[in-house]
């Protein structure tokens, strides 16, 4: 074995371990039954496209004073570090393809679905770093807005277009990327 295929076969091993249970979540988000929610979380995950609704809700804090106001720019400027990070360094560097369309039921599968690389996901880094965001100056705001942030980054494997571990990998970004706002 040469000196370059031994990291290379690490790294697939790597991934083969990361993506047998990737699998298994996927199935069983695919097989539960039809619902209201089918409907509300492909709502919830258009609405954060380009980080929307976290605009929205930012708007929303920021016409209260103290807390609430600073905790808007705290989770807007989160946001924007964590869009970098997750956008232009981390899906360049590790690439990786989105589940099938046919990973999910048909009436969960997104009209448009994105072509970008699926590892991070942007989506799930979005949503911590806001929340986190806000957690750091307001703990209550970040509490009451986790529900929402898990709701997006959920709704990502719930449409089929990201995998489990992209979700988790996005949200510790959002996370440090707010932290390092500090």
């Amino acid at each position: 074995m040469s000196a370059m295929t031994a990291p290379l076969l690490r790294r697939v091993a790597a991934l083969q371990r990361v993506g047998r249970p990737d699998r298994r979540l996927m199935a069983r988000s695919a097989a539960l039954p039809r619902t209201h929610a089918d409907h509300a979380l492909t709502v919830i995950t258009r609405s954060a496209d380009k980080a929307r609704l976290w605009w929205v809700v930012a708007g929303a804090l920021a016409t209260r004073r103290g807390a609430p106001r600073r905790a808007a720019l705290r989770g807007i400027g989160s946001i924007g570090f964590a869009s970098l990070a997750a956008s232009f360094v981390a899906k360049e560097l590790l690439p990786r393809r989105r589940p099938a369309a046919s990973a999910v039921p048909e009436h969960r599968s997104l009209a448009r679905r994105p072509d970008s690389s699926s590892f991070p996901s942007g989506h799930a880094a979005s949503a911590a770093a806001f929340v986190t965001g806000a957690f750091q100056e307001s703990p209550s705001v970040g509490l009451a807005l986790l529900p929402l942030a898990a709701a997006v980054a959920y709704s990502r494997v719930h449409t089929g277009v990201h995998w489990p571990s992209d979700i988790g990998a996005g949200a510790a970004l959002g996370v440090a990327a707010s932290l390092a706002t500090r």
